[in-house]
């Protein structure tokens, strides 16, 4: 599916973004997920219920004085501490939290200074009898207090982290709430919950600002070329027909044709034959302002790029108009239509995306590129029966599209896996088989099957399959990152994978998912700051806000756990 960030699509290893999470079996998930995801697989998922309650017993133990005996001169003051603390108990669960409150104050008052422990009890216990008044700035005040005499105090930092969030401080709401996360082992559900969702506020938020004042990159050209292999029926991505160059003179052998006319789109599409992609945005704006003969290619050229380097913004009037030009090539139609729907499903917007697809069927019904996207799709939306059905309408329009079929034995291969089905497992395995057997020069062939080899734990074989597609398409660096991933899966081989990786970044050194993947591996290093820096580059390189807010997520949530190491002492298990 043609994406406003152009997918590393369909071609070797390079996979559409929003496939990752369903593909790769390692730390991509968005949000607290992918900084923790390892250590979460280590753990028993335990669900916890909210901590509502204050600690300590309402009526008296075995041991203590409480509120209902009588008061003696020979109390200690910590004795009458606890039973201002029990009585105030009472009060909180009977609802009279303004009684409570005035108990846990003279608790307070009573205790002595040195009892740090019970101390703190007693102010997280006035902390929650304010946390049901909302008055979120004495809550954040009294843990405070409790946390500054006990530093690992779970509850404590837990209710800060709740109230902080309240009081719209998402960045101490994140360093608490992963305190919160490392001491629990993360098994507790609720408070991992509470830091995904404040991590993908903050992605956003920040993404938001960032993505507007983004600075336009033209990502390489292996990951151009393989975008625009993903379409059989564009027009603008055909190469320069006879007519429309001139005849090379004998004296410039290996140069490149110069166009027979002076025309903005034929010189960007000669620019694209020499992999000159910087020229053409202007080229095609040349054309259109000149409303050449060949405005419509022109306007969608210039769309098509514009989606490449990440402005959605600008790439969308130009579709538009190309969408509403009922005298246009139905072909050029369909075309923008397929991308402004992929464009769609990265902004979030599904039904929009689903209204430009049908559209597209409609206005083209005999186009195989309409229902090749279109089924990437339709396993997007988790409708994997209608993306077989337009994989197989795609395969019957274009027998030899490998591309379609590749895909449809992923999707049927899914389906088969997450439903626990074994032999519709083994009729898709033996489906790649065929695949590749068909399509030899396929390199999204072996990738997919790759996938599905490693999720059978079949891993000498995977890694063959990748070895396949990087003799096929050296230049692909996503294959190298999926190469290295299986490394540290099959074999525990960190050095191995961190050089495949590095050998990617190598390649494409614009290429975010190796940096984004190297991030990752770093943080479960507890390389911290070496992470940050990685996130920091995937950002810069980032195509969507929405692929920018996942990445910020990623970087807040290592930076989180920075400071927390800082302030408490506190990291997580490393590899």
């Amino acid at each position: 599916m043609a994406a406003s960030k152009p997918v590393e699509p369909q071609s070797g290893g390079g996979l559409p973004r929003w496939q990752l999470a369903l593909l790769l079996g390692a730390p991509v998930a968005l949000g607290l997920g992918a900084a923790y995801l390892w250590q979460r697989s280590r753990a028993k998922e335990k669900r916890a219920g909210e901590r509502k309650t204050p600690e300590g017993s309402a009526s008296p133990v075995q041991g203590q004085r409480g509120a209902t005996q009588p008061e003696h001169e020979d109390m200690s003051p910590l004795d009458r501490a606890q039973a201002a603390k029990n009585k105030g108990n009472k009060y909180f669960k009977a609802g009279k939290y303004e009684q409570a409150i005035q108990c846990y104050t003279e608790a307070i008052s009573l205790c002595p200074k040195e009892q740090k422990s019970d101390l703190s009890t007693f102010y997280q216990n006035r902390a929650a009898a304010y946390e049901q008044q909302a008055k979120w700035t004495e809550v954040v005040q009294d843990c405070s207090q409790a946390v500054e005499m006990n530093p690992r105090y779970v509850k404590a930092l837990f209710r800060r982290a709740k109230a902080l969030e309240k009081l719209d401080n998402k960045k101490e709401c994140l360093e608490d709430v992963t305190a919160v996360c490392i001491l629990e082992a993360f098994q507790n559900q609720q408070s991992m919950l509470l830091a995904d969702k404040v991590l993908k506020q903050l992605g956003k938020e920040k993404a938001k600002e960032k993505y507007k004042n983004r600075e336009p990159l033209m990502p390489s050209p292996q990951f151009i070329k393989s975008y625009f292999s993903s379409f059989t029926d564009d027009i603008i991505s055909q190469p320069l027909q006879k007519g429309e160059k001139k005849d090379e003179d004998k004296d410039k052998e290996g140069e490149a044709a110069e166009v027979t006319e002076s025309s903005g789109y034929l010189k960007a599409k000669q620019y694209m034959e020499e992999e000159n992609y910087d020229k053409i945005i202007s080229e095609c704006t040349k054309e259109i302002e000149s409303k050449g003969r060949h405005t419509a290619e022109a306007l969608l050229l210039r769309a098509t790029f514009y989606l490449l380097i990440g402005n959605a913004t600008a790439a969308q009037p130009d579709l538009d108009k190309v969408i509403n030009m009922q005298d246009a090539n139905v072909k050029l139609r369909a075309n923008a239509l397929i991308k402004r729907g992929s464009m769609y499903m990265q902004q979030q917007q599904p039904q929009l995306s689903t209204q430009d697809f049908n559209m597209a069927a409609e206005i083209d019904p005999r186009n195989a590129d309409v229902y090749h996207h279109r089924g990437q799709l339709k396993i997007l939306l988790d409708q994997v029966e209608e993306a077989v059905a337009d994989f197989d309408e795609c395969i019957l329009l274009r027998p030899d599209s490998a591309l379609a079929q590749a895909q449809k034995c992923f999707a049927l291969y899914r389906q088969a896996y997450t439903g626990n089905n074994p032999s519709q497992v083994q009729t898709a395995m033996d489906g790649f088989e065929d695949v590749i057997r068909k399509f030899p020069k396929c390199a999204e062939g072996y990738a997919l099957y790759a996938q599905a080899l490693t999720d059978q734990q079949q891993f000498g074989k995977a890694d063959e399959m990748y070895d396949k597609c990087i003799e096929l398409e050296p230049d692909n660096a996503t294959t190298y990152v999926h190469k290295g991933l299986l490394q540290l899966q099959w074999k525990q081989d960190l050095d191995m994978g961190l050089d495949l990786i590095s050998k990617a970044i190598e390649i494409d050194n614009k290429c975010d998912f190796a940096y984004e993947t190297m991030g990752t591996i770093e943080v479960q290093r507890g390389n911290l700051d070496k992470a940050i820096d990685m996130f920091n580059k995937a950002i810069n390189l980032a195509k969507s806000e929405m692929e920018m807010a996942h990445l910020y997520s990623l970087c807040d949530a290592a930076y989180a756990q920075t400071e927390v190491a800082r302030k408490y002492g506190l990291k997580p298990p490393t590899l």
